[in-house]
């Protein structure tokens, strides 16, 4: 029993070691000066578009998706606070860059910010809150779940900007959505890569299988956010 106990153990924490060690600085926007900067261009660029008018749906587009950035950076905090792995760290810093984006178009069209108050794993979106609550448990009760959890969140963003791009011809909106699109292949090729090292394979709830190995087949995409 005692043996069965310490290769459990030595099997976990040579998992962990694993995942730690590789997980790499893919997205690293820690330090003040880097956020600055990204955030001042994002304001620059965006502003730079003309601004048009808004559809209902488009105006619905841009709330759910300030909220549903901010589920992934909420979910991916709380893993690193259950983990301590750097990839949900560094990945919920580049979301909370992809919420910044989100808040000036809501500022620049006058829209009523549904996040009154950002607490952590409060949702104005009540499907929202309860992905927040099963994907918090869902990562909690295993390192490999957590994993399973962030690839099945940029599953979901790529999924909802896809159709939300294809309600929009606002310029400034399409910018947004394309960068943050990049951003969410960029994590779920991150977090598919730290499975497929553990022998472990995603396979996707809500975009096409064909297009999560097209998007695997592909490189890192460069971008500042």
């Amino acid at each position: 029993m005692k043996i069965k106990i310490m290769i459990t153990l030595i099997v976990g924490l040579s998992m962990l070691m694993m995942i730690s060690c590789e997980s790499g600085d893919d997205f690293s926007p820690s330090s003040d000066a880097y956020n600055t900067q990204v955030l001042s261009q994002i304001d620059e660029t965006i502003l730079a578009f003309p601004a048009d008018s808004l559809s209902e749906d488009e105006v619905a587009g841009l709330l759910l998706m300030r909220e549903e950035e901010k589920l992934a950076r909420d979910v991916y905090i709380h893993l690193y606070e259950t983990w301590g792995l750097r990839i949900f760290n560094n990945i919920a810093a580049s979301e909370a860059t992809h919420m910044y984006a989100l808040k000036v178009l809501l500022d620049r069209y006058e829209l009523e910010d549904p996040i009154l108050q950002d607490v952590m794993g409060e949702f104005a979106n009540e499907k929202l809150a309860g992905l927040y609550a099963s994907m918090t448990v869902s990562g909690d009760s295993s390192l490999t779940n957590a994993l399973l959890v962030g690839a099945t969140i940029e599953d979901l963003d790529i999924y909802d900007l896809m159709e939300l791009t294809e309600e929009t011809d606002n310029e400034d909106i399409l910018y947004a959505y394309d960068n943050l699109t990049r951003g969410s292949r960029n994590h779920i090729r991150s977090f598919v890569s730290q499975l497929n090292r553990n022998n472990l394979v995603y396979n996707p709830q809500f975009i096409s299988a064909s297009l999560l190995d097209s998007i695997l087949d592909t490189p890192k995409e460069k971008g500042s956010w």
